[in-house]
């Protein structure tokens, strides 16, 4: 049955079925949005969007893979259909390359000795798989009164960060996949910033902090609920909310 006319705002968050986009798809619920769970997996989606909806949330799970675009056009296809819009896109899905490690730990990513065919993976889900899904969801965040759009990164994509020889990064091995990957992101949502600005949609790329997560053995300091909270102010600016911007917790986060 169509939703179209649903007064709702509809959100779609990529890799939703846990972690970050989890507790963001769980927030933007709780606001009252009807969220659309993004997920490679279509049983986990759904029990996702179950527990959303057990909880008081309106939610539903598409299949999509963000490095397959024939579930991404899929996926595009379905929202249109049963929504005829989306007001805010959440790129949350993100690979690190390095399995369940903390980042400290990630010693196949050091330069020197890296693997491409790793590095590709990374900035095929990270940086390639987030155009994919952007472009295929801008034709249904256009006929949205207020649209917006948000690309998870990282503190770890700060050049300014990573590169000050007595900054809270010296403890991280270098990283040729999963740092970079996040820095391309932050430079992509700058320029989807500009060429979006007038159409009046908001990008901005986001870093959540290092939140307890499968993707290092939660190992993180901040809870899911921590960490995706920022990911929701940025999806619920006003119209005088910025573009083209960094932000964590603290505030705008350094390039």
């Amino acid at each position: 049955m169509s939703e179209k006319s649903t007064r709702r705002k509809v959100a779609l968050v990529t890799g939703a079925n846990k972690g970050i986009g989890r507790g963001v798809a769980e927030q933007l619920a709780a606001l009252g949005m009807t969220v659309v769970i993004g997920a490679r997996d279509p049983e986990r989606g759904e029990e996702a969007a179950a527990a959303v909806r057990a909880s008081g949330g309106d939610a539903h799970a598409v299949t999509l893979d963000v490095t397959d675009q024939a579930t991404v056009q899929e996926a595009a296809k379905q929202v249109e259909k049963r929504f005829g819009r989306l007001d805010v896109l959440v790129n949350n899905a993100g690979i690190t390359g390095s399995g369940r490690v903390s980042p400290e730990d990630a010693h196949d990513q050091v330069p020197s000795s890296v693997d491409l065919d790793m590095v590709r993976a990374v900035f095929e889900t990270n940086v390639l798989g987030v155009i994919g899904v952007t472009n295929a969801m801008l034709p249904l965040l256009r006929r949205s009164p207020a649209p917006r759009v948000v690309n998870v990164s990282s503190h770890a994509a700060s050049l300014t960060l990573t590169s000050d020889p007595d900054g809270p990064f010296t403890a991280l091995l270098p990283s040729a996949a999963y740092s970079p990957s996040k820095t391309a992101l932050t430079a992509l949502t700058v320029q989807y910033a500009n060429e979006l600005r007038r159409d009046g949609i908001l990008v901005n790329a986001v870093a959540p902090g290092f939140v307890g997560t499968d993707s290092n053995n939660h190992t993180g300091v901040l809870t899911v609920s921590q960490g995706a909270a920022v990911v929701v102010r940025l999806a619920t600016l006003g119209t005088d909310g910025p573009t083209g911007g960094f932000f964590g917790e603290g505030g705008p986060v350094p390039w």
